[in-house]
């Protein structure tokens, strides 16, 4: 699984009402005309991270197949009935900036995530060394560890999602994340097919 994530943070003239329902508007249109190679999208509103600009920030995640689906999202995600919604979140953004996450241990089921953990690999350490240390939590219900792709993005290597605030090893250094799920607004509530992921 490959995940596109997105940071943006909103205009000062608006409100986070709206920006949310925003957000969530094209969220849906996006899930209701499902390029090829998609998966599912979820969208949280969080704290400040050193990357990003401002004390309120937003993290959307796109889970797609593969690296071949990154084209029909691209294209679909600003025509048809994601168009006016698009262009309606995009006027409303101060500003944005994007990564690609490989998944490479637990679960690609980002909407269970409450929390997310961004590290860099301890250079003591080797990958097999790493997804080994990490195995437990990478695999904890609702969790998932994501590897930056081709160093595209702005954060550390890695990021680790999950249900419960995840406490790396102690001599590991990361930005840890509360993220407040704004679409979809419950996991539950959604259609049997859309809670696959």
């Amino acid at each position: 699984m490959l995940a596109y994530v997105f940071w943006h943070w909103r205009r000062p003239d608006v409100d986070r009402a709206t920006y949310a329902g925003r957000i969530a508007a094209f969220h849906e249109a996006l899930r209701r005309s499902a390029p090829e190679g998609f998966v599912a999208s979820c969208a949280f509103r969080a704290g400040a991270v050193p990357w990003l600009e401002g004390e309120e920030t937003y993290e959307d995640w796109y889970v797609n197949e593969g690296s071949y689906a990154l084209d029909p999202l691209n294209d679909g995600a600003v025509a048809g009935d994601c168009q006016a919604p698009h262009d309606a979140a995009a006027r409303s953004a101060a500003g944005g900036t994007a990564g690609l996450y490989r998944l490479r241990q637990g679960s690609p089921k980002v909407r269970e995530a409450t929390w997310s953990c961004w590290f860099a690999k301890p250079a003591s350490l080797t990958y097999a060394q790493l997804y080994q240390r990490l195995e437990p939590l990478a695999t904890a219900p609702g969790a998932g560890l994501w590897g930056r792709q081709m160093t595209l993005g702005p954060t550390p290597e890695f990021c680790l999602l999950a249900a419960t605030k995840p406490v790396l090893p102690a001599d590991w250094e990361g930005t840890e994340r509360p993220l407040e799920r704004i679409w979809p607004t419950t996991v539950e509530g959604l259609p049997q097919e859309s809670m696959n992921f």
